[in-house]
């Protein structure tokens, strides 16, 4: 088998696996899992046939993925991957372009330069900040708060570039209590210590209490939310805002999705006044659609993010708005291609209704559950449905039942320290059928499991 007819063969069979999204377990068997066995086997003295290579992760590999690309999966907000996303995505690795400089692709940085306009265009951020393409909002997050630890250090005439952190005036942390996993990851790489980091106390919703706001002074890093992890709530940024930028913080949001919210017109207010902050994250491969692993640090200062992320070297230099000065990787692919195609395809109106309908569908689940005894625990601002059953055991219960039954799959957590399960609707796939579906199974269980 040649190069074309490997590419014609990995390509139906991935065909045929998106087709069949809609029928697929949303996680699978044991019986699936048990047969994942076939892949720990010897390194082989002589390679097998490429072609050998593909059946095998696809007959084995593909029964046993959790079909988070189809229309019943309402797990950790990923959405699946628009088809113009994927092709585009298909595509770049064709090109298998080393995206980090104009010189390494010429059509890569000129693609995602373009997405980088069309990025602050739909979320109405100032227009002239820089745009990262990163991983993760956990990577893009790190860029943002380590960009923002030395503006406020070289505020104070300290150079932690140069000079590193030693002997250097205490940046202080402040941060929701009800603060993403992420936002504490990164910032326990950065070097601050998570006792000495202040968490600002939460309403009942997930949202800092503005009247409880801890004093702020221009040594300051303020991180805020949109979108919390749970709720979906929105933190008080019309109010917070304003009153940490009089006192010179830095203000980050992480709105790994909730940031969305700010492209559709009836949900935009949830986001006013966060056009103040200095920087912001959000991810491509939850809301948007856009495959796995691509996301945003946009930083109002571009020389802010440009000074720590910076990896000119005398073999490779480029300009400050290059993507390896503005990301932790050097060597990269161009995450950017895939979210220059989904908001190319959708444009401005097909990026809202996509938002709207999910918030449409959480408030319509939420109505149901709690009609049917459940405990609905937000007011489903956005696109979250937090639940409970009937009491902790049930609500165990019913989680288990959900996931073992194939047709659709959420996950738990934990709310106010006790039980709770989590819906988020972020895949463009997930028509009102799957939402229909959805309720049924879940009536039929009942909120006493």
């Amino acid at each position: 088998m040649n190069e074309d007819q490997l590419l014609q063969e990995a390509d139906r069979r991935a065909r045929s696996y998106v087709s069949g999204a809609d029928q697929r377990r949303v996680f699978p068997d044991t019986r699936e899992i048990a047969a994942l066995a076939g892949f720990d086997e010897p390194l082989p003295k002589r390679g097998f046939a490429a072609a050998e290579t593909i059946a095998l992760m696809d007959d084995l590999g593909s029964p046993a993925t959790v079909a988070s690309n189809g229309p019943n999966y309402f797990g950790f907000v990923i959405g699946a991957s628009l088809p113009v996303a994927a092709a585009a995505e298909r595509l770049a690795i064709a090109w298998d372009q080393c995206a980090s400089t104009e010189d390494g692709s010429p059509a890569a940085y000129a693609i995602e330069k373009q997405a980088s306009k069309w990025l602050l265009e739909i979320l109405d951020l100032p227009r002239s900040s820089a745009v990262a393409f990163g991983t993760s909002a956990t990577a893009c997050g790190l860029s943002c708060l380590a960009a923002a630890r030395a503006a406020l250090l070289a505020r104070k005439g300290w150079d932690v570039v140069q000079d590193g952190l030693y002997g250097a005036p205490e940046v202080k942390v402040v941060v929701p209590a009800s603060t993403h996993v992420t936002v504490r990851k990164a910032l326990q790489v950065l070097g601050f210590g998570w006792n000495r980091v202040i968490k600002a106390p939460v309403d009942d919703k997930g949202r800092i209490l503005p009247e409880q706001l801890p004093e702020l002074d221009a040594n300051t890093l303020l991180v805020l939310q949109a979108g919390e992890v749970n709720t979906g709530e929105f933190d008080d940024f019309a109010n917070i805002i304003p009153r940490a930028k009089a006192a010179r913080a830095w203000v980050h949001v992480d709105g790994a999705f909730g940031l969305w919210a700010r492209a559709a017109p009836l949900l935009r207010d949830l986001t006013t006044g966060i056009e103040a902050a200095d920087s912001w994250t959000t991810d491509g491969h939850k809301w948007l659609n856009t495959p796995y692993d691509g996301a945003m640090a946009i930083c109002r200062d571009p020389q802010a993010l440009a000074r720590v992320m910076n990896s000119d070297a005398a073999y490779s230099s480029a300009s400050a708005d290059a993507q390896k000065n503005l990301t932790l990787e050097f060597s990269r692919r161009a995450r950017g291609i895939p979210i220059w195609a989904a908001l190319r395809s959708l444009g401005t109106s097909g990026v809202a209704e996509l938002v709207t309908r999910h918030h449409t569908q959480a408030k319509r689940i939420g109505v149901a559950l709690h009609e049917a005894g459940f405990e609905v625990l937000n007011r489903v601002v956005l696109n979250q449905v937090l639940v409970r059953g009937g009491d902790d055991a049930a609500t165990q219960e019913i989680l288990r039942r959900v996931q073992q039954s194939g047709s659709a799959w959420f996950g738990g957590t934990v709310w106010q320290e006790r039980p709770a399960f989590r819906i988020s609707l972020s895949s463009f796939r997930t028509e009102e059928r799957h939402v229909d579906q959805l309720i049924d199974l879940l009536v039929r269980i009942g909120a006493k499991g």
